[in-house]
């Protein structure tokens, strides 16, 4: 696998298989060492493609025997295929037995073990190091699988679909044979084997069918999963209510597993979990850690739909699945919210998540379309670009047509495409035909170029206003920047949500010229050409031309670039009718301050304006808690690095951090009185409940302690300090004792390091508390070199381990990824050890090298000498000539022109 380049696929070149594997019976005889594999499959040659060869993948892996129709054939390997020529010409029966060693798979891909319990992941790639197959998403099969193991040792055996049978062997061993009855791509086969205990829930359809619900764990955990079975119960049921879409198997299982390379996976009917993704008591997880949960476990439950019952036809159509499942779960989740403060929040985070992960990835050496063209290694391609600008792209869709018609074409491709492997193509037929006329149906073709181009459009606002003739003019251009292999952007077809306010923010009725009334207070305008102009009428008697709310609710995955007078964003951020817009202004005003610093070079002095902004949202009695935490915490520093990015300028990670440090002390200082009043009036003492009202509340109030802690650090008080370390010691919950070591961690506060020895001894038995102890650590603002120092002495720590993928993500992609001014050093020390750690990660995890070699994509935009230290650093990586092809194909990526 390591020698030799790795071809490239291209997506132009796909063809149908050679053969169709119409059903399989696995036998799997179950040992860490050497497991034996029996795989007998019933084999149809393709009509189309006759008297090809048969090429099964296969890696790492002991072949021992073959056989068709019951007798021994020769075969060869070729390129890490099984290779079997002069087959019959009719349907014939190939029977394969090989071994496998999981207890050496450290890579986590195929069947490994863990914790001695044995656990697969097959997805993208995986199934062929458990056994030769066509190991593809357009091979759906029928699974038979029996499971034999030893009793004592592995008392649960699972598999996909329903169980059939189960019994005892000789010599101690048991037995479980499951069915599947619905074709599946290998990708979704799972099996499951060990010692744990499950939580049970029957449930009952719509249509009066009843299923059994289980959350199988480690022995030990089975208090922390309420909230997953509380999670999985409501997706069964809005699933059926919203889609209509019923579970379709006897019973539904969840298993969770601390090493496991993604969040969770969709297999059919056996989702296999991260436990980060399960386990939640309110000691041991977060408010954001219960949200996860919903959201996670909601995902991949409705992958029983988008994704299994309708695949993809090849991995170019990634999309396909986890966009459109993206999009349901983000709804999902919205609708869990209840009212529309909380629903605007959700979406404003996901805004946020889309803006900090993904807009830098298209702007970046690995920016690909939503449905990418060519690939070396398909697990690269798991990116916020397929998932979440995927999920911009369906929820395009239901706006340009309507919730109500989005439904009717969700209807029409299940009727098309259940049980097949498709396109995206097929899936935006499919939505355009069920609503013929409407806008996105007569732009089509243009419209899928969101799945054919890459990168992120700008779209560029001017209005002007005419007092005379009552109307307002409003010129939208977009422009979208060349990205690798894509200099030339033809025009997207952009939704854009928006309104109107006057000068005291009220909103405005919208007349569109030519239209014979005035059609409300929203409007969706469509724009598909480089610049179009539209023209509202009837608007006399305003003292001052309107003030655009543009791009409600995030319309389009777009840059906006309007150059909105303060005025204007004060009037949006007071009075906007959209949540996400009078979020919006509040970004863009502390982006505007915080960039001209970075950009002067000059110190950031805050204007009483902005602060008195800032307090009377702080203030206002009419907004939620959690709506004013998302409007008071500043723009991360890799969103500022993206402003400057994108305006040519160079960017230094500590001139950019020194402008953040200097709003928050500002910011602290200024409101302190009215953090206070936040604190003490945000606390909630009741029973833990991860609602949207409790979570926003204590958001706020650990926000307030953390300005309060910081600005104490500054006035040298000790009371807020005290009261941080006090709350670490017996905070109710997880949040708040989180909230309250981020606050004395964040001032460098002498008693963060106390109150971290605290949390370790108090939770060192609680292996997700830890991974988060070093993942607080890792993420906090640098000062004189202390983090980074921190940070490597943490990579030496007794709890620390690079093998489990949790706890190495907890301090490497918090590095990497999250924190820019403790990774960019003038001493290149951080690149050194990004460096290090990948190199060293890759050797027997490279699916976990190569997320965090992601960490410098963007080495480019940085200024001297940062940016030739890392260039120096990833051209070393490159070098390596024992380098996967995983991580190869990043780092090369990154250092093309």
């Amino acid at each position: 696998m390591r020698e030799g380049t790795t071809p490239l696929v291209r997506r132009e070149d796909y063809t149908a298989p050679s053969h169709w594997i119409r059903s399989v019976d696995l036998s799997f005889d179950l040992d860490p060492a050497k497991t034996l594999v029996i795989n007998r499959m019933q084999v149809e040659p393709n009509a189309d493609r006759p008297g090809e060869a048969l090429r099964l993948d296969g890696e790492d892996i002991v072949l021992t025997r073959v056989l068709v129709n019951g007798e021994s054939i020769s075969f060869r390997n070729e390129g890490g295929q099984l290779v079997l020529e002069n087959l019959p010409a009719e349907p014939f029966a190939l029977e394969i037995r090989n071994t496998c060693a999981p207890e050496k798979n450290l890579e986590l891909s195929g069947l490994y073990t863990s914790g001695g319990s044995f656990f697969t992941q097959c997805e993208a790639q995986g199934f062929r190091r458990i056994t030769y197959f066509l190991d593809r998403p357009d091979v759906m099969a029928l699974f038979r699988v029996t499971l034999r193991a030893d009793a004592r040792a592995y008392p649960v055996l699972l598999s996909n679909g329903n169980r059939v049978d189960q019994g005892k062997l000789d010599h101690g061993r048991h037995y479980a044979t499951w069915v599947d009855p619905h074709p599946k791509p290998s990708y979704l086969f799972a099996l499951v084997a060990g010692e744990l205990v499950c939580r049970e829930q029957r449930v009952r359809s719509r249509s009066g069918k009843d299923h059994l619900l289980q959350v199988y764990v480690r022995a030990g955990d089975l208090d922390k999963t309420e909230h997953a079975m509380n999670s999985l119960i409501a997706s069964v049921v809005w699933d059926e209510a919203r889609f209509g879409l019923s579970l379709d198997l006897e019973r539904f299982m969840i298993v969770a597993v601390s090493d496991f390379n993604m969040g969770a996976m969709e297999n059919k009917g056996l989702n296999i979990f991260n436990t980060k993704f399960v386990l939640a008591n309110p000691a041991t997880a977060t408010d954001v850690d219960y949200a996860n949960i919903e959201a996670v476990v909601g995902h991949e439950y409705f992958h029983n739909w988008t994704g299994n019952r309708v695949t993809c036809r090849d991995w170019f159509q990634l999309s396909l699945k986890e966009g459109l499942t993206v999009y349901r779960d983000q709804t999902f989740s919205q609708d869990m919210a209840g009212e529309a403060s909380a629903r605007a929040v959700k979406r404003i985070e996901d805004v946020r998540q889309l803006r900090q992960m993904q807009f830098p990835e298209d702007a970046g050496p690995m920016a690909h379309p939503v449905r990418p063209e060519q690939y070396q290694a398909i697990d690269n391609f798991y990116t916020t670009t397929v998932y979440e600008k995927g999920a911009e792209v369906v929820r395009m869709m239901a706006t340009l047509v309507g919730e109500a018609c989005f439904r009717a074409g969700m209807d029409l491709y299940f009727q098309r495409h259940d049980g097949q492997a498709v396109t995206c193509d097929d899936y935006a037929q499919a939505i355009a035909d069920a609503n013929p006329g409407s806008p996105l149906a007569t732009r089509l073709d243009a419209f899928k170029r969101w799945y054919a181009q890459a990168g992120t459009p700008r779209v560029s606002a001017q209005g002007v206003y005419s007092a005379e003739t009552g109307s307002y003019t409003l010129t939208l251009s977009q422009q979208t920047p060349a990205t690798p292999g894509q200099p030339v952007k033809a025009p997207f077809v952009i939704p854009v949500a928006m309104g109107l306010l006057d000068s005291d923010g009220r909103p405005l009725l919208l007349q569109l010229q030519g239209e014979a009334d005035y059609g409300g207070t929203d409007r969706v305008l469509v724009l598909d050409q480089a610049s179009q102009t539209f023209v509202f009428t009837g608007l006399y008697g305003l003292t001052a031309a309107p003030v655009p709310s543009l791009l409600r609710g995030f319309s389009a995955p777009v840059i906006l670039e309007w150059q909105a007078d303060e005025a204007a964003l004060f009037t949006q951020l007071r009075h906007d009718t959209d949540p996400f817009n009078r979020w919006e202004a509040a970004q863009r005003l502390a982006v505007q301050r915080l960039l001209s610093a970075v950009r002067s070079g000059q110190p950031l002095q805050l204007d009483a304006a902005w602060l008195d902004a800032q307090r009377a949202v702080l203030r206002d009695p009419a907004l939620d808690a959690a709506f004013k935490d998302l409007v008071l915490t500043p723009p991360s520093a890799g969103y500022l690095a993206e402003q400057l990015a994108a305006d040519g300028v160079p960017v230094d990670p500590p001139r950019i951090h020194a402008a953040r440090e200097s709003l928050r002390a500002q910011l602290a200082q200024a409101l302190h009185d009215d953090w206070v009043w936040a604190f003490e009036t945000h606390q909630d003492n009741g029973a833990y409940r991860p609602d949207p009202v409790s979570s926003g509340r204590r958001a706020l109030a650990n926000l307030a302690l953390s300005h309060l802690v910081l600005d104490a650090a500054r006035s040298g008080d000790t009371v807020w300090p005290g009261k941080a370390f006090q709350r670490v010691k017996d905070a109710g919950n997880l949040t708040d004792r989180q909230g309250a070591l981020i606050a004395l961690l964040h001032a460098h506060h002498e008693l963060a390091e106390p109150a971290l020895a605290r949390v370790h001894a108090q939770f060192k038995g609680e292996a997700l508390v830890i991974d988060r102890w070093f993942a607080l650590q890792a993420g906090t603002p640098e000062r004189d070199g202390r983090v980074f120092a921190r940070i490597k002495a943490l990579a030496l720590h007794p709890d620390y381990s690079l093998r489990n993928p949790n706890r190495a993500r907890s301090l490497l992609a918090t590095l990497f990824v999250m924190n820019p001014s403790a990774l960019h050093r003038e001493d290149a020390a951080g690149y050194v050890f990004w460096a290090d750690k990948v190199v060293e990660v890759d050797a027997f995890n490279p699916q976990l090298a190569a997320r965090l070699a992601r960490g410098l994509d963007r080495w480019r935009t940085l200024a001297e000498p940062y940016r030739s230290a890392a260039r120096e650093a990833l051209i070393r990586v490159s070098g390596r000539a024992d380098l996967s092809p995983d991580t190869r194909e990043i780092v090369t990526r990154a250092l093309q022109d």
